[in-house]
């Protein structure tokens, strides 16, 4: 295979990175991979290996992975791209978000990075595996460490982790605070209670009292303040500052002045060798009060997640020797047979093998109703059984389980970055700098113009702007929304397969309803059966119903199922034969039998005239009219209807309620759609629609550039679900419905998709709110804290105000993301 290469001057040793490549069947694809990578800037050679499915690509300098996967991409071939998923420990704002993604994304193989600060993970996709060791390296070189992830299905690891978390810095804490407050009133008490300045002068005496607020200070800043020292100093020297290290300037600063002040007040101008102990202790303790809250509030967004992981049985009585005995979860396998007693969980999937009973399936569908379940019905791992009891065989264990996809479908749409995220990762590149300029500025402004003591107000001011500015609220602002969003959407029976959906859904202008199977139940049944002079009703359907057993279509099932609940039985078939698009012949008990469409009919010279007023009335009903001959002769007219579903008509109700227009897309005729479109108040019809044709539906519905939400549950509604804005597959579909969609919705009730959008437009004005907060937040508050309502009405921000509105902030964000979980669309 010939390699299409660049000549490049006194390039450097390539580098080589492969690429998987689907979609290529011919030499000729090779070559136009070969071409459109080869031109790609930087690209040393490029080798394309058809059977392997691979190309390895050499740079000449820094492996631009994202352009060569775009080139692939616009050669018309879809790029094979490996998901690494892995923990990042010790971000605390946007910017450190943003530091992570740059480390990672500057590593061989990889195409993108995504980086959640509310679930702390990052999201890794490289062509083929990146190198673990090197992503770690990066990670620990930006100045965070990486905690690989269990693969295990269900695991409460993250919570545990939290747990600690949360009580290191209950202790950090409560020992800063018993040092703080000491410090505080030993300050500030000399200046606001009467009698404390005495007191002091009279015990310990005023130097005493400066060494001692020293140690207090030092202790505090050195102790639990040292976390802040620890992230944010490596960060400065790598001149990637972050918000630990604005604590550090701001904090340092007003100690380190305060050192000076205490042990050599003569290297300062006269009148400014004032002490700021207490506004470094004070800024240290209410940052660990607002990390503290915070992490407890976050450990609250994760309350979906929890539950989830709560349903899992943890042993299961499964069949060992002839006994059934009880074994832990993870030692069952696929196979093994589980027996459930009455109020047990249902420990993994499986199909009932012997006995029944009615089982809750609320936790999977939303639905309350119990669901029987006897011989070769499938369960499902997490649902409670009720009275009975029954034994089944294990048919997905593990990480295979639909509990475990539940799960791992509501964390990767947690993790994901909405579009709406993209403002925020602009701004945070450069804030963090920004504030050190604006304080750096603050600064020089008030030693240069400020009232005497100049220093000491430049001092307290840039301090003021350093602690103010912190970033946290940005990063928590979107991620904290999605995790609960999403998490309320799952106990609602609705799946965010990707979290983008929450963004697009509610922009959605037009909801687009396959009809069978979606709208209606999916299963035809007979509606009416009309019977011509000579003939009885009996006759005529256990000869139709006989003939009928032998064809496959959905509308001969309807007919075999009402002949069995009628007790008529089947008869000898004969010469059988199936014409598409015409019906289906044969002989029954020597009687020549024909049932078809009235094309089939006329073909075969059956008159039709008496029965074209009942046909029409029939088809203005919504029905499918067929006929049966029976030796030549017209013997009944058969309408057969697939009926609408229950909760169609309230769901429809509720997506106009939202201001939505819905449209039906079917392979029924104009005439039967639009009566159907009539009953149920649908506003556009898109009829006698082949399966092939779903995808040009979509694209002719988005006309006036309206966004689409298409909603189907079959095989054939796949591609639509991939063309449309926003796919949502109803979960008693099939899996590549299920797996081609963006939502899903468990229980198959239509009712869940304006739950859906309403779940949608609550989150993301959730998120707009938020980050209308954070930034404003920061817009009006960083002027204020540089002083320049001073020379308005003499107004100055404490560093300690500061600290406390900095991190009220943050908890202000998760907050008002915990509403969410109350939302009742």
């Amino acid at each position: 295979m010939t390699a299409i290469s660049k000549i490049t001057p006194a390039s450097p040793l390539p580098i080589a990175t492969d690429f998987g490549i689907e979609g290529m069947t011919c030499a000729s694809c090779v070559l136009r991979v070969e071409k459109a990578i080869a031109a790609v800037p930087g690209v040393a050679s490029a080798n394309v290996n058809l059977a392997t499915e691979r190309a390895t690509v050499q740079f000449t300098g820094a492996a631009d992975t994202q352009a060569v996967v775009s080139a692939i991409e616009r050669a018309g071939y879809e790029p094979k791209l490996v998901v690494q998923e892995f923990g990042v420990e010790g971000m605390t704002c946007a910017s450190c978000v943003a530091r992570v993604e740059r480390a990672l994304k500057a590593v061989p193989g990889v195409v993108d990075a995504t980086v959640n600060l509310a679930t702390e993970r990052a999201t890794v996709r490289a062509a083929g595996a990146a190198d673990m060791v090197a992503l770690e390296a990066a990670v620990q070189k930006a100045g965070y460490e990486i905690r690989r992830l269990h693969q295990v299905a269900v695991t409460d690891d993250a919570e545990d982790r939290r747990g600690e978390e949360i009580k290191k810095l209950k202790s950090l804490l409560i020992f800063s605070v018993a040092l703080t407050l000491p410090l505080f009133l030993l300050e500030m008490g000399s200046h606001f209670i009467p009698g404390v300045h005495e007191l002091i002068m009279n015990t310990i005496g005023m130097q005493n009292n400066l060494y001692l607020q020293f140690a207090l200070a030092s202790f505090v800043l050195f102790g639990p303040g040292l976390r802040f020292f620890q992230k944010g100093v490596p960060n400065l020297i790598r001149w990637t500052p972050d918000m630990n290290s604005l604590v550090v300037l701001g904090t340092a600063a007003a100690w380190l002045y305060s050192v000076v002040a205490t042990f050599s007040p003569n290297l300062l101008p006269a009148g400014t060798a004032n002490v700021y102990y207490e506004a470094a202790a004070v800024i240290v303790t209410l940052i660990l009060l607002g990390r503290f809250l915070e992490a407890r509030a976050k450990g609250q967004t994760s309350q979906a997640i929890k539950r989830l992981i709560g349903l899992q049985a943890k042993t299961a009585f499964v069949s060992r020797d002839g006994e059934f005995v009880e074994t832990e979860i993870t030692d069952v396998v696929v196979g093994d047979v589980i027996r459930i007693r009455p109020g047990e969980k249902v420990p993994v999937d499986g199909v009932v093998v012997d006995g029944s009973s009615y089982v809750d399936e609320s936790m999977i569908t939303g639905e309350p109703v119990p669901v029987e379940k006897t011989t070769e019905t499938g369960v499902v791992g997490g649902t409670i059984n009720k009275a009975g009891s029954f034994t089944f065989k294990a048919t997905k264990v593990g990480g295979d389980t639909l509990l475990a996809q539940i799960i791992k479908m509501v964390e990767a749409a947690q993790g994901s970055k909405l579009p709406i995220q993209a403002l925020v990762d602009k701004v945070t590149g450069w804030f963090v700098p920004a504030v050190i300029l604006a304080a750096v500025l603050t600064f020089a402004a008030w030693y240069v113009l400020g009232p005497s003591p100049a220093l000491s107000f430049a001092l307290v001011n840039a301090v003021a702007v350093l602690i103010i500015a912190c970033p946290c609220a940005m990063g928590l602002a979107t991620p904290t929304s999605i995790m609960v969003g999403t998490g309320r959407a799952a106990e609602l029976g609705i799946l965010f397969r990707k979290g983008e959906a929450l963004q697009s859904l509610r922009e959605a202008d037009v909801v687009a309803l396959d009809k069978t199977g979606t709208l209606t139940k999916g299963r035809p049944e007979l509606t009416d059966l009309i019977v011509q002079d000579g003939f009885t009703r009996q006759e005529v359907l256990g000869l139709i119903a006989s003939l009928e057993a032998l064809s496959e279509h959905p509308i001969a099932e309807a007919i075999v199922s009402a002949a069995k609940e009628e007790g008529i039985g089947s008869q000898t078939v004969s010469a059988f034969q199936a014409t598409p698009g015409f019906g289906i012949e044969g002989t029954v008990n020597d009687r020549k039998v024909l049932v078809g469409a009235d094309r089939a009919l006329r073909k075969a010279g059956v008159d039709l005239s008496g029965v074209s007023d009942k046909a029409a009335t029939l088809g203005d009903e919504g029905k499918s009219p067929l006929y049966a001959a029976i030796d030549g002769k017209l013997a009944a007219v058969i309408a057969v209807s697939d009926p609408i579903k229950d909760t169609t008509p309230a769901a429809i109700k509720a997506l106009h309620a939202l201001g939505l227009q819905v449209a039906m897309i079917t392979g029924d005729n104009k005439r039967t759609a639009n009566v159907i479109a009539r009953q149920l108040g649908i506003d556009e019809v898109v009829a006698e629609v082949l399966p092939e044709g779903k995808v040009d539906a979509v694209k002719r519905l988005r006309t006036g550039n309206r966004k689409i939400a298409f909603i189907g549950d079959g095989i054939n509604d796949a591609p639509a679900l991939t063309e449309a804005d926003v796919g949502l597959a109803v979960g008693t579909g099939t899996d590549i419905a299920i797996e081609s969609a963006d939502v899903v919705l468990m229980s198959g009730d239509l009712n869940g998709v304006p739950k859906a959008i309403a779940l949608s437009k609550a989150t993301i004005r959730n998120i707009k709110q938020n980050l209308f907060w954070a930034f404003a937040y920061n817009v009006s508050l960083i002027p204020v804290a540089a002083g320049v309502l001073y020379p308005v009405n003499g107004t100055l921000m404490s560093p300690i105000f500061a600290a406390a509105a900095m991190a009220m902030s943050s908890v202000f964000v998760v907050g008002n993301a915990l509403r969410l979980r109350s939302v009742n669309p």
